[in-house]
């Protein structure tokens, strides 16, 4: 391959990485950006999972040999077998050695070193490969995982000049990981409450706005539950802002364990003492049962009054929910009634009979007078 040539790949590798959105994406186009630009038939690209002592595969491209998967859930290697990825891409390189590609062949070593593995070569002949060549990835000062790219059997082997471009390539596909990690740092801060490390409103409205979508295409239950911290306000007062944020810190974890009850469930912090579980599968009285969980483990908080907690579930009987709005109305109308009864126990929008207080409040116009109805806070629309 000329230089204009080999050029021209490593952009379109860059560019690649960089379009990616999330992890997987990137680890996909790093591997084919290398696979194509080595003119191989499969890449790989995997990590060294320190604490584990293992390589462990992230994504397979190319032509798959049986058995291979593209995100593989459970494909791993003992370090051991691999016993480069320590002694070379580690003693060698922070004894002042580079971290250089090589290349090994069915029939074993062909260029570069650090020298014949047996484990590689015969994973070579079982999946019809005659030559890869591997290039160790090296990301903020360390070892990170190598980038391994095959040919079939009867196609030309690997040489040294590719072997030192494979080099050049894994170098790019470090700092393209380095900016996807960089990148979904931002994404789970801008997703994050800050305090509780918990989702935040932001996260709400676009799972809210996925699940109510996916709702309208197959039906699939979708359940919010809305809860009110009491007592925030009495413990800034008489024990500080600290005290109080260690009861917002207390209860957020309390709110992520009962969350686990149900599959897939988010646990978010919506602002203030507000916070909420939105679960999309799970029954709605699996989510009340789960909500009621919730009521009882924050009523045996050390500081604060337990929790006013309010459920709507497109299971129950509240009308069609064609909007995260109403959804979110629903739920914020029970947690208000549960709050002016001092309810120990989840209030659940749609159980209460034919003419629930509840649904009629979440559906009254707000400027409309009523003995029952609330101002729903601006912030609650979607």
């Amino acid at each position: 391959m000329g230089e204009d040539r080999r050029l021209a790949a490593v952009v379109a590798l860059a560019q690649g990485m960089a379009a990616a959105h999330g992890s997987r994406e990137a680890w996909r186009a790093a591997a084919l950006g290398a696979c194509r630009a080595l003119g191989g038939s499969f890449a790989a690209l995997s990590v060294w999972e320190r604490e584990l002592g293992r390589l462990r595969v992230l994504v397979n491209v190319g032509e798959l040999a049986e058995g291979e998967e593209e995100f593989p859930e459970d494909e791993a290697y003992p370090v051991h077998q691999f016993a480069e990825i320590t002694e070379f891409l580690h003693e060698q390189w922070a004894g002042g050695g580079e971290p250089d590609a090589w290349v090994e062949t069915a029939e074993g070593l062909a260029a570069g070193r650090p020298g014949y593995c047996h484990q590689r070569v015969a994973a070579l002949r079982r999946r019809g490969r005659g030559c890869c060549v591997v290039a160790p990835i090296v990301l903020h000062g360390r070892a990170w995982g190598e980038l391994y790219v095959a040919r079939p059997a009867g196609e030309t082997v690997f040489g040294r000049g590719d072997a030192d471009f494979a080099t050049v390539l894994a170098a790019v596909v470090a700092a393209g990981l380095a900016q996807t990690e960089r990148l979904e740092e931002v994404r789970r801060l801008a997703f994050t409450d800050s305090l509780t490390g918990l989702a935040n409103r932001r996260a709400v409205d676009v799972r809210l706005e996925q699940a109510i979508e996916r709702h309208r295409g197959d039906g699939a239950v979708v359940s919010l539950v809305v809860c009110d911290l009491n007592g925030l306000k009495r413990v800034n007062d008489t024990h500080g802002h600290a005290a109080g944020d260690r009861l917002l810190e207390r209860f957020g974890s309390v709110l992520s364990l009962c969350g686990a009850m149900l599959p897939g469930a988010l646990a978010a912090r919506l602002g203030g003492d507000e916070f909420c579980l939105l679960a999309v599968g799970p029954s709605a009285d699996q989510v009340v049962k789960a909500a009621g969980e919730l009521c009882r483990r924050a009523a045996e908080l050390e500081l604060g009054d337990g929790v006013a907690c309010g459920v709507a579930s497109t299971e129950d009987p509240i009308g069609p929910v064609r909007s995260a709005r109403r959804l979110f109305r629903l739920a914020d109308a029970a947690q208000y009634r549960a709050k002016a009864e001092r309810a120990n126990r989840p209030v659940v929008a749609g159980r209460a009979g034919p003419d629930d207080p509840v649904v009629r409040l979440a559906d009254e116009p707000s400027h409309e007078a009523g003995g029952e109805r609330r101002r729903f806070r601006g912030r609650h629309a979607p």
